[in-house]
């Protein structure tokens, strides 16, 4: 893994720092909490997710393939865009999916993680 510690960083900061139309906080909240759902340290942010995205982060988090169009059509009538759905959900995939991979990697250390 230490090979592609640069890759992963780079990729940490597209999602959840990059230029988007999601505040770059709202995504780093959305990762830490999908990270500690994931079984990551559960350090905050700083920011809050707003009301009305926390479901939607944990379902990401924990069970991506049973969002529903309805619950994608409900967060757009209230007032996010396709584009911040999107930055959403990948914010949650990227900090859950990391954390897996460390906690994968430290097992496979023998815990030095």
């Amino acid at each position: 893994m230490r090979r592609y510690t640069e890759l992963v960083e780079r990729l940490r900061d597209a999602v959840l720092k990059g230029p988007g139309k999601t505040d770059p906080a709202v995504r780093q909240a959305v990762a830490a909490r999908s990270a500690g759902l994931g079984g990551g340290p559960t350090a905050s942010s700083g920011a809050a997710i707003p009301d009305g995205l926390r479901d939607f982060v944990d379902k990401t988090a924990l069970h991506a393939h049973q969002i529903t169009d309805e619950e994608v059509q409900a967060l757009r009538r209230a007032g996010w865009s396709e584009d911040q759905i999107f930055e959403i959900a990948v914010s949650a995939a990227v900090g859950g999916g990391l954390a897996r991979l460390e906690r994968g990697l430290a097992a496979l250390e023998g815990g030095k993680r």
